[in-house]
């Protein structure tokens, strides 16, 4: 199997549920060394969250591949020095505690780069390491509701709506792992591990999902206008909307780029639109954005989802079906580019896993091996470090692991 772009980079990942495992996961998808500290108790709750196969959670499966799971008891003051040493081996830590938590633990970040100034550290947490509120807990929910998604998200006349996936974990995720290379990029820069200068990568998840938000603070500043829940509608921007067609199918249909707009009305018949010059630029449509979701929507009830998707792709109109995962799974584009890897469990079942993302064309990232069951890496690494079997056998009789 070919190595990873981040082959020789050590990752320890300090952290349970979604944010840190996430940016851990993509760093080790890439290649990267990556060990995974967890409590001996049950280890990380993700474990045993949402469909579960023998006890271990299938998201499990994903979100740990190509990690090594190690037990410690970060309680006891062996435990925390195994955790120290491990850390100040390291390239790249990634935590998501709460702000404070491995200060007292003896491994926060100016700890560390007293002894080790190449030392990098991604930190997750719900509000940052500063401000009023970093002390407070913050899940991705949270960070969705401050940072400005939760608010134009739904329907006008309705409550805001949750998207269905930890969206706000996620995104705070990927702005570690940007945060991680150009760190890693500077270090390196500067005289490499060991000489280089390493830095904390601060990541609020509130932040993560307000540095999505395109341009809610311009509009506000300097006209004074709020966005709000458009439902299906992409606000602003004329035709772009969801529509339901003859056979009870909901369809995407993106028809806001001027040229494309007059495609889709002549596509849909509507010589009189397509000629209307009011109608020739967004700034005129957008007045006009029920007469025009009107319009398309009555052209969509003389249509099958199909017959839909035919006239618009034959007008060069981009438009598309909702597609569920069942959809996914046998559709040729998802096949085509490789979107699905065959694995299998311990036990020989098959099971399917998304494949790796983005595509690099020299180095690809890999699956080596799916999320390891609890502890399952522990006297490996343990060994590494300088500790006999004795050692090992007395911290585990102890309770350290």
């Amino acid at each position: 199997m070919q190595a990873g772009a981040l082959a020789g980079i050590k990752v320890l990942e300090l952290g349970t549920l979604i944010a840190g495992p996430f940016c851990a996961r993509m760093l080790g998808e890439f290649g990267a060394d990556v060990i995974k500290i967890e409590a001996p108790d049950g280890g990380d709750p993700i474990r045993h969250w949402r469909i579960l196969k023998d006890g271990t959670s299938l998201w499990w499966s994903v979100q740990s591949r190509n990690k090594q799971s190690l037990t410690l008891n970060m309680k006891d003051e062996r435990g925390r020095a195994i955790a120290k040493q491990l850390a100040l081996e390291a390239d790249i830590i990634v935590e998501n505690y709460r702000p404070g938590v491995l200060e007292k633990w003896g491994i926060g970040y100016e700890q560390l780069k007293a002894e080790n100034p190449a030392v990098i550290m991604v930190r997750l947490s719900g509000f940052g390491q500063t401000g009023p509120m970093k002390d407070q807990p913050g899940f991705g929910a949270i960070g969705e509701s401050m940072g400005g998604l939760r608010y134009v998200s739904g329907h006008p006349d309705r409550p805001p709506v949750r998207v269905g996936v930890s969206i706000g974990d996620s995104v705070a995720a990927l702005h570690g792992v940007i945060g991680a290379m150009v760190a890693l990029r500077h270090r390196d820069a500067t005289g490499g591990r060991g000489a280089g200068e390493g830095q904390m990568v601060d990541v609020a998840l509130y932040e993560a999902v307000f540095n999505m938000m395109e341009s809610l603070v311009p509009e506000y500043d300097h006209a004074g206008v709020v966005r709000e829940r458009t439902g299906g509608a992409l606000p602003g921007i004329v035709p772009s909307n969801t529509y339901t067609t003859s056979d009870g199918e909901n369809i995407v249909i993106a028809g806001n780029g001027d040229a494309i707009f007059k495609r889709l009305m002549l596509a849909m018949g509507r010589i009189d639109m397509a000629g209307d010059a009011q109608l020739a630029r967004n700034d005129g449509r957008v007045p006009r954005s029920a007469e025009i979701d009107a319009a398309i929507q009555a052209w969509c009830d003389t249509q099958t989802i199909d017959s839909a998707l035919t006239t618009l792709q034959a007008a060069d109109v981009p438009a598309g079906r909702i597609y569920s995962v069942r959809d996914m799974m046998s559709d040729p584009q998802f096949l085509a580019r490789g979107m699905f890897e065959q694995h299998q469990f311990a036990d020989g079942t098959p099971v399917k896993m998304p494949a790796i993302t983005p595509k690099l064309s020299a180095t690809p990232g890999t699956t080596r091996w799916l999320g390891p069951a609890l502890g399952e890496h522990t006297d490996a690494i343990l060994h590494a470090l300088g500790y006999s079997e004795q050692a090992i056998a007395a911290l585990r009789e102890d309770g350290v692991l």
